[in-house]
């Protein structure tokens, strides 16, 4: 929060941990984009993902940047054929276009108290629904380097 010199901020706070994670991947070039919400955070849930994700547009080879998570680099994972993994150096988020979709997304549901975990996903899903369209992830990830490298393999 920003607020003037000397004044402490107030803000919402509820003591509680219940947990949902998603999973995400979005198109700097064409603002495709594709969610799934999980309960856990491991090589499991994440093959699920990779698995489901394929299905949508199975001859498109899809190209997934990702961080250096120890699930992404589970030996147990199956990467499905249309699917490409690159990995980024170490601590080097800024230069993966979802974190800025990450960030859209937690700006819209933080300071707010759900009292429920029903009540936060429903949020989330509210906040997906109304910020995330074609243009406002191309716009949100958009990224020149990719567009000129890559504009070709969409069609776009």
């Amino acid at each position: 929060m920003i607020t003037a010199k000397g004044v402490k901020p107030i803000a919402p706070y509820q003591h509680k941990f219940e947990t949902t994670y998603l999973f995400g991947s979005f198109s700097s070039i064409n603002g495709d984009n594709f969610l799934l919400e999980m309960p856990n955070c491991n090589a499991q849930t994440f093959q699920l993902y990779l698995n489901e994700f394929s299905l949508q547009k199975p001859k498109e080879l899809k190209i997934i940047i990702l961080d250096n998570g120890a699930f992404h680099h589970a030996k147990c994972l199956k990467i499905p054929s249309n699917i490409a993994l690159i990995f980024l150096p170490p601590y080097s988020p800024e230069l993966n276009p979802a974190e800025k979709i990450w960030r859209l997304l937690k700006d819209e549901i933080s300071m707010t108290i759900h009292p429920t975990l029903k009540d936060l996903q429903n949020h989330l899903d509210k906040a997906i629904q109304s910020k995330l369209n074609y243009e406002s992830v191309q716009s949100v990830c958009g990224n020149q380097f990719y567009k000129n490298n890559f504009r070709n393999c969409f069609n776009v």
